[in-house]
């Protein structure tokens, strides 16, 4: 038998149980307070129609699209470029990251056709999600009779991405999205603002919430001659922070802006000041641009509205703040953590019809998404979690014997029914080999019940983190463990 070595994909993980308390944790705060703001959870499918995803997160979004073979027996029957339509299988399924056809053997297979786009989109119909809001917007669209709007929906599951592994990134991660679709109030977005504070606030992680306007950005292409070039605009600026102001304006010209473009959108770019600087700023830019000043006013309101409320977070508007995706219209938002270069950990914004294309127009909608994998990473750098969650058990009891056992386990059922997770070591070895697994396993409390306790009634609490141990009621001890 050949030994095969065990691995994973670039870009995906294993949590072992540690990594996955304090994951759950994460979990569990931000479900919390989606619960507390009245929102309410649905699931869908890890897999998308391609016709669902493709052409909602702009042209670099569809390149990070993994597809999915139609069937993994799909590939035998093709000779230069033709195969069998009749020996299809709909039921298998095999992935294959988009734009790449990463198997050398398809590559032989497909190295007679010239359309090699063409040649993929034949054979992969599906697509591992890319993110939960355009399922979220095929769901409500799906399901719109069975929902009551304004619909408050959360949903906590993974999403995949084709993109190059690095820190901070990778291909398959937890996304953590709160939306509300049916209602145009700007209500909602300060509402999501307080559901950013709530949390950070909760998991102990500093943040600044960046907030800018999606009309602000169509207001800017506008004033600089460049309407037309929105999205190259926004696209190239989204990369600002991170690759510089020279490289952006070397992205620019690459798609077609022009030097006079570029020149008068500098001042845009190296914006700095307080709220009301930028503010005029911007009205005297936009001083032919309606769609300018509408974003000024909503933005405006949204701050206003916050100002007024006790954010504990940071939060500032962000002129230069971009967002890459093409389904946003209005209010955008992205939040950063302090003392850290680990990247977004929170982002999201207004799409005023992406239910349209799946035939329900007129429909606006408004969530963020929590990157729970980039928090998890920020909260261990900075220690952030509490000590408490090493380990899911409370106490151990230790096993000496048979009649031992039969003591001890009508003890763990009274204790577990108060709540506290307790096991039972499921053989009599040796002491030590117990109490070292009740070590590694980081569980606070021991019990150990031998002869002479069961005949008195009573159990020895040994405390693992200070060694001391004393004996005790067996009434007593649910209390003891509280």
């Amino acid at each position: 038998m050949t030994v095969q070595k065990p691995s994973i994909p670039k870009g995906t993980r294993d949590f072992p149980p540690g990594e996955m308390v304090r994951r759950n944790y994460i979990f569990d705060t931000v479900r919390s307070v989606f619960e507390l703001y009245g929102y309410q959870p649905i699931e869908t499918p890890a897999m998308e129609n391609l016709s669902t995803l493709l052409g909602k997160y702009g042209e670099e979004g569809d390149r990070l699209l993994f597809r999915i073979l139609n069937s993994g027996d799909y590939l035998k029957d093709i000779k230069e470029g033709q195969r069998d339509k009749g020996t299809e299988s709909q039921d298998q399924q095999a992935s294959v990251a988009s734009g790449q056809l990463a198997d050398s053997g398809i590559r032989h297979l497909a190295s007679g056709i010239h359309d090699l786009a063409s040649f993929t989109q034949q054979i992969a119909e599906k697509g591992l999600r890319y993110d939960l809001t355009v399922p979220l917007a095929r769901f409500v669209v799906q399901h719109q009779h069975e929902l009551s709007f304004p619909f408050k929906r959360y949903q906590i599951q993974p999403v995949w991405r084709a993109d190059r592994p690095q820190k901070g990134r990778y291909r398959e991660f937890s996304q953590c999205d709160v939306d509300v679709i049916g209602s145009n109030s700007l209500l909602n977005e300060v509402e999501l603002v307080q559901i950013i504070d709530d949390v950070f606030c909760r998991l102990k992680v500093p943040v600044v919430i960046n907030l800018n306007h999606r009309k602000i950005l169509s207001g800017i292409a506008e004033s600089i001659g460049a309407a037309d070039k929105l999205t190259d605009i926004t696209m190239a600026i989204d990369k600002l922070e991170k690759v510089g102001l020279e490289k952006v304006n070397a992205e620019l010209a690459s798609r077609g802006l022009s030097k006079t473009a570029i020149t008068k959108l500098q001042p845009v770019l190296e914006l700095q000041g307080k709220i009301k600087e930028k503010k005029q700023f911007l009205e005297e830019l936009f001083s032919h641009s309606e769609v300018g000043k509408q974003g000024i006013e909503e933005i405006c309101t949204v701050m206003k509205c916050l100002k007024e409320l006790n954010i504990k977070n940071k939060f500032e508007f962000a002129v230069r703040l971009a967002r890459g995706l093409n389904y946003y219209t209005g209010t955008i938002i992205e939040v950063m953590a302090l003392h850290t270069d680990i990247g977004s950990l929170c982002g999201g914004g207004r799409y005023d019809d992406l239910t349209g294309v799946f035939g329900l127009p007129g429909f606006s909608g408004v969530g963020i998404s929590f990157g729970a994998d980039r928090i998890y990473d920020v909260m261990m750098n900075q220690e952030l979690f509490p000590a408490t969650l090493q380990s899911t058990t409370r106490v151990l009891f230790v096993n000496f014997g048979l009649e031992e056992e039969r003591f001890c386990l009508k003890l763990i059922s009274s204790i577990r029914e108060a709540g506290i997770p307790a096991e039972i070591y499921p053989e009599a070895v040796k002491l030590k080999k117990q109490l070292d697994y009740a070590n590694r396993k980081q569980i606070p409390f021991v019990v150990l019940a031998g002869k002479d306790e069961m005949a008195a009634g009573k159990v020895t609490l040994k405390n693992m983190e200070t060694g001391e141990q004393e004996t005790i009621p067996t009434i007593n001890l649910t209390d003891q463990l509280r």
